[in-house]
């Protein structure tokens, strides 16, 4: 168990720099009187949102806190509390450094005219949240180890047993403590994620379709009563939203390795049928559970070196290849470290029993190949969204001929993109599984976000990068500012991809895990797993999981496209109400289009945000575990594919629009046809890539932890079963 104080030595020294950064930050000038005053407009409208977004959660938090209470037990529901305070916090720490860092890249551009000290402080603003995420995760987990596991024993051999709580559902108690943890961090970020994800794309939307496309004014103009409201959701939702999704992929990885570890213990004592001693003993049991959240502990610190490497030196001004370098430095310390941490664990135990083919380093290799699967699936997604390739450049070629090719050209790129990350995660599933069992497949879920860290400092300083441009323009800085700005928004547009394709692969081999461990819990630990997909009501749930996701999807941008609606309307009315917008000599009324954006996003998340707790459960006391299982299944399958076809196609719309401002099209710039209807692409695809595509990892991971946690319940009390017994 000494082991263990590598996790929160890790979490507090990864904390502890992201103080350091976040001061150094605060530190620096804020520039002209008229940068500091939109600044502290969009800080405040962004600590509003949050705020008020919050107190409905906590509404939420208090119900499901008092449910787990009630039907499962108290550990599990304190368990669910560590877990939303440790996301709630992420996002909410996350948020603040962004509303502080970009006003202060802007300036550093304004007074170095440097690409490269500009980069820093874009990403020193960044790592703050990608620190926080890995930092908080892991200091979540520690408590929970700590208090429930050592604290109340839940970790000893003997304790790995099931239990019977008043209602007479059995569970393992520390698994189940754990599924609370998961829980907590998944709701926090659905959350986040669904209201900043409405919120920021209502106010993007209705700014470049009346701005840009109607009244011909550049983006982010201080004229256009809607981009205050932009840069808002920038923050709430690109930042706090990202930071609590990455933050429940990560925890919900590890939760489903070490779960499984339980589940690998609890059925190998049982052979043929028949209790036997065990294959696995109690020593190469704690280790088992301890595996997982020692090497995120190990990836964290390989990211604090990877996140300092940067920091520490002087850039250049290509910020691709130097944001890149940070990231592969601390993937391949990570695999380092992990190596060195699996043989202190691992070397000597007698593996026999574990199912792992190439001894000792077995977790490590499983671990390694989701490392490199990651990696893999970033370079595709870099491949379709980047500019730097043909699919953008075939996007923005198709603008010359109006808006509909623009859509379509996009929308088939988007559609290809999908084969080829899931021949990558297929192949990761096989070998590691081959490798490791399904605790390998887990390792590979945990081995992909690693370096979680990293992924989200790099991503987050894209929104840092695209407010500084926003504050640029609108304090009519010098025209070679805003270059600069665009050129950091435009890698930070291919950099979301890429961790969005990390979340969306991890969050596939993480529900898989789940869904094995899902099994384990209404099946007996002598059942061999079977899951019979030719029986119908588990086929009928297979379908209607296919269904879900894009019914989600669709309540999703029917919620953006209402906000957005209303956006447009209130922008329209200024430009005819109010002389003088349009020529500079009267201001726009900013609050009332953060009014629009904040009360469309807080009104619209609720429903689709209850979706993926309610329809588990619900169908759970209605059909039993058998359909519901092949409900996690149906919607696993159709959400990985309708997260990376949104996520790419919108990312390769954007830049495609991004590509002509460059003026790499000849003839075609801003203001010009071509970039009219690049406009109307990227205003297509921003409700599919920072709304749907985001969300749809949390909806399938959410779905999985729900059921996980509410299974012991449904298995033993549901219609269907009731009826049965009635027809005996």
């Amino acid at each position: 168990m000494s082991i263990l104080a590598l996790v929160i030595i890790a979490a507090l020294l990864t904390l502890g720099f992201a103080a350091m950064n976040f001061l150094k930050v605060k530190k620096l000038d804020e520039g002209t009187e008229s940068m500091v005053e939109i600044a502290s407009a969009i800080r405040i409208g962004a600590n509003a949102f949050i705020n008020y977004e919050y107190k409905i959660l906590l509404v939420v938090v208090t119900f499901v806190f008092a449910a787990l209470l009630i039907l499962v037990s108290t550990y599990t529901a304190f368990a669910f509390l560590i877990g939303t305070i440790m996301s709630a916090s992420a996002g909410y720490v996350g948020m603040k450094i962004a509303t502080y860092a970009n006003v202060r890249v802007a300036n550093e551009a304004r007074v170095t005219k440097k690409l490269g000290s500009t980069l820093k402080v874009a990403f020193r603003g960044g790592s703050v949240m990608g620190l926080c995420v890995g930092g908080f995760a892991l200091l979540g987990l520690f408590l929970v180890y700590i208090i429930f596991g050592i604290g109340l024993r839940m970790l000893e051999p003997e304790k790995v047993v099931l239990v019977s709580n008043w209602l007479g559902v059995e569970f393992v108690p520390f698994t189940m403590v754990l599924s609370g943890y998961a829980l907590g961090c998944s709701l926090i970020a659905m959350f986040n994620r669904v209201g900043g994800g409405i919120y920021t794309k209502a106010a993007d939307m209705g700014a470049d379709l009346v701005g840009k496309v109607e009244a011909h004014i550049p983006e982010d103009d201080p004229r256009n009563p809607a981009t205050i409201a932009d840069n808002v959701g920038d923050n709430v939702g690109d930042v706090a939203g990202l930071g609590s999704d990455l933050l429940e992929s990560y925890v919900g990885a590890i939760t489903a390795a070490v779960i499984l570890g339980f589940h690998l213990f609890l059925t190998s004592q049982y052979t043929g049928g028949e209790m036997t001693n065990g294959l696995i003993s109690s020593s190469l049991l704690s280790k088992l559970f301890l595996f997982p959240v020692v090497f995120a502990a190990g990836g964290l610190i390989a990211c604090v070196i990877g996140i300092a490497s940067l920091l520490l030196k002087n850039l250049s001004d290509n910020p691709h290849r130097e944001l890149n370098g940070s990231t592969w430095l601390s993937a391949g310390l990570t695999i380092v470290f992990g190596f060195f941490l699996t043989y202190i664990l691992f070397n000597g135990e007698d593996l026999s029993g574990a199912g792992f083919a190439a001894g000792f380093a077995s977790p490590w290799i499983a671990s390694t190949i989701g490392v490199v699967a990651g990696i893999l699936v970033g370079v595709i997604a870099e491949y379709y969204t980047s500019y730097d390739y043909k699919p953008t450049r075939h996007i923005a070629s198709a603008s010359r001929e109006g808006a509909a090719l623009t859509i379509t050209q996009g929308l088939g790129i988007g559609m290809k993109s999908c084969m080829a990350p899931l021949i990558v995660l297929g192949t990761a599933i096989a070998a590691s599984y081959f490798i490791s069992g399904m605790y390998g497949v887990a390792m590979a879920a945990v081995g992909m976000l690693s370096f979680v860290s990293a992924i989200v400092s790099v991503d987050t300083y894209g929104p840092i990068s695209d407010n500084a441009g926003g504050i640029a323009e609108m304090s009519k800085l010098d025209p070679e500012v805003r270059e600069i700005t665009d050129k950091l928004d435009s890698v930070g547009n291919t950099t979301a991809a890429i961790g969005k394709g990390f979340a969306i692969g991890s969050a596939a081999l993480a529900a898989l895990s789940l869904m094995v461990s899902y099994l384990y819990s209404y099946n007996d630990p002598s059942t061999e797993l079977i899951f019979n997909l030719i029986d119908p009501m588990i086929l009928v749930g297979v379908l209607c999981g296919a269904a879900l996701p894009y019914m989600f999807s669709g309540m999703l941008i029917d919620a953006v496209t209402k906000a957005a609606r209303r956006m447009v309307e209130e922008v329209r009315r200024q430009f005819r109400t109010i002389p003088g917008i349009l020529d500079g000599t009267a201001k726009p009324d900013y609050k009332t289009c953060i009014e629009i954006s904040s009360q469309g996003a807080l009104k619209e998340m609720k429903l689709p945000s209850m979706l993926a707790i309610v329809v588990p459960v619900v169908c759970g006391f209605l059909f039993g575990p058998g359909f519901v299982g092949g409900i996690l299944i149906g919607s696993t399958v159709s959400a990985v594919m309708l997260a990376i076809f949104t996520g790419n196609a919108g990312g390769a719309w954007d830049n495609a629009k991004k590509y002509i401002e460059s003026g790499a099209i000849e003839g075609h710039k801003k203001g010009s046809s071509a970039h009219s209807a690049a406009v109307v692409g990227d205003t297509v695809g921003d409700p599919l890539k920072d709304t749907v595509g985001p969300s749809l990892d949390i909806f399938i991971k959410i779905m999985s932890v729900v059921s996980l946690v509410a299974v012991s319940i449904f298995s033993k009390y549901n219609l269907i079963s009731f009826l049965m017994s009635l027809f005996k």
